[in-house]
C-alpha cells in the first residue's frame, strides 16, 4: 500500500485521515496548517505537535516538496521552471510579472491528450495526470523563490493554462483548487484563479458546481470546420454546444467568461471570422483575449500582421465586446502560450 502524501488531502480529507489514526479532529487541522507554511518539508519542523505524534506521522505518511530542476529567464522578466517529478516525468510552470500582478501559469498533466494542432504540449502525447500535491507543489515552490528573492510581491494570480487539459484531471484539479483556496492552506482568492479548458462540456457543469473560479475557454475559431482543424475535441464538443454550456456556467456577478482566441495568419484572422465570432458570442457575458500566434519550428502557422490583429479587435469592440490583445510573454525561452513541452532528458 502506497504511503500517503499529506499534500494530496484537502482540509476535510486530512481531518478524516487524522481521525482514522485515532487522533482528534483538531490534529488534522493543525497538520494541514503546517503543510503550507514557508519552508516546511519535514514533520520534525512541526514544533507545537508532540514528538511522539511527529514520529508516528513520519512512519505513516510523507510530505512532498517540489523544487525547480531548471530555470530559464526571459528578456521580458518572465521565468520558466522545469520540475522533475518523483517518477522522472517533467512539467513546466511560468512566472509572469506585470506591474503589481504576479501570475503563475500552472500545469495539470504531464503532456496532453487533446492534440491541438498549434500547441507543443500536444506533441508530447498524454503521459499521466498530476496529483494534487504536484499541482499545489508548483505554486509552493515558485512562491518560495519569490520570497527568497524579495521580488516585492507574493504570487497573486493563478492560471491553469500550463501543460495539460485541467478538466481531464478533474478530481485532482478540484482537490488542488480547494487546497489553494483554503484559508489555512495557501489562501488564494477565487477571483484570482482561472481554469482554462478546450471545452469538455460535461465537466464545465461539474466545475461550476464544485468550486467558484474564473473560466477561460480556448475557442480559437467560431465555426466548426475551422475549429476542428485546430482542435480535434471540437468533433465531440462543437462550438454551438460549447457556447450553450458557457451561457449556463454559474458565473458570479460582474465576472465574465474569458474567450481565448489564438490568431493565425490567413486562417482565422479575417473580418469574416471576427463577424462570425460576434454573432456566436451574442448573449454571453464574456471578454475576448486575442493571442497572436507564437511561432515555433514544430508548426507552419504564422502570426498575423499587427494591423490585422488590431482591426479584428476594433471589430469586436465596435460590436460591444471587450477585446484585449494579449502580448506574448516568455517566447524567447519557449514559455509563451502553446510552447510548453518539457522533456526529461533536458535535466540530468
Amino acid at each position: 500500500m502506497e504511503t500517503p502524501d499529506l499534500k494530496d488531502f484537502t482540509l476535510p480529507g486530512l481531518i478524516e485521515w487524522a481521525k482514522a489514526q485515532g487522533w482528534p479532529a483538531y490534529r488534522g487541522r493543525q497538520i494541514f496548517a503546517w503543510l503550507y507554511r514557508p519552508g516546511i518539508s519535514d514533520f520534525a519542523q512541526m514544533s507545537d505537535i508532540a514528538k511522539t505524534v511527529r514520529a508516528e506521522l513520519s512512519r505513516l505518511a510523507v510530505i512532498s516538496c517540489l523544487s525547480p530542476a531548471l530555470e530559464e529567464r526571459s528578456a521580458d522578466g518572465s521565468s520558466k521552471f522545469a520540475f522533475k517529478l518523483a517518477d522522472g516525468a517533467m512539467i513546466e510552470s511560468v512566472l509572469i510579472p506585470e506591474g503589481e500582478r504576479l501570475t503563475l501559469c500552472v500545469s495539470s498533466q504531464v503532456g496532453c491528450a487533446m492534440g491541438c494542432k498549434f500547441c507543443l504540449t500536444g506533441t508530447m502525447g498524454f503521459v499521466r495526470n498530476l496529483r494534487p500535491s504536484e499541482i499545489v507543489g508548483q505554486v509552493q515552490a515558485v512562491s518560495e523563490l519569490v520570497r527568497e528573492r524579495a521580488l516585492g510581491n507574493r504570487i497573486n494570480n493563478l492560471v491553469f493554462m500550463g501543460m495539460g487539459e485541467p478538466l481531464a484531471n478533474f478530481d485532482h484539479l478540484i482537490t488542488a483548487l480547494n487546497i489553494l483556496m483554503e484559508q489555512t492552506g495557501l489562501d488564494f482568492s477565487s477571483r484570482r484563479i482561472t481554469v482554462s479548458t478546450c471545452g469538455i462540456i460535461p465537466r464545465l457543469k461539474d466545475l461550476g458546481e464544485a468550486v467558484t473560479v474564473n473560466l477561460a475557454i480556448s475557442l480559437h475559431a467560431a465555426d466548426d470546420e475551422t475549429r476542428t482543424l485546430l482542435m480535434p475535441v471540437n468533433q465531440t464538443y462543437p462550438v454551438d454546444e460549447l457556447l450553450v454550456a458557457c451561457r449556463a456556467y454559474p458565473l458570479p456577478n460582474r465576472r465574465k467568461v474569458m474567450i481565448e482566441y489564438i490568431m493565425i495568419r490567413d486562417f482565422n484572422d479575417s473580418l469574416r471570422h471576427a463577424r462570425l465570432l460576434i454573432k456566436k458570442l451574442h448573449g454571453l457575458r464574456c471578454k475576448v483575449n486575442l493571442l497572436p500566434y507564437n511561432e515555433n519550428k514544430a508548426f507552419a502557422w504564422q502570426s498575423p500582421p499587427r494591423e490585422r490583429v488590431e482591426l479584428f479587435q476594433k471589430t469586436l469592440r465596435d460590436a460591444g465586446i471587450t477585446a484585449l490583445i494579449r502580448e506574448s510573454r516568455g517566447s524567447d525561452i519557449s514559455a509563451a502560450c502553446g510552447q510548453l513541452a518539457a522533456e526529461s532528458d533536458e535535466v540530468e
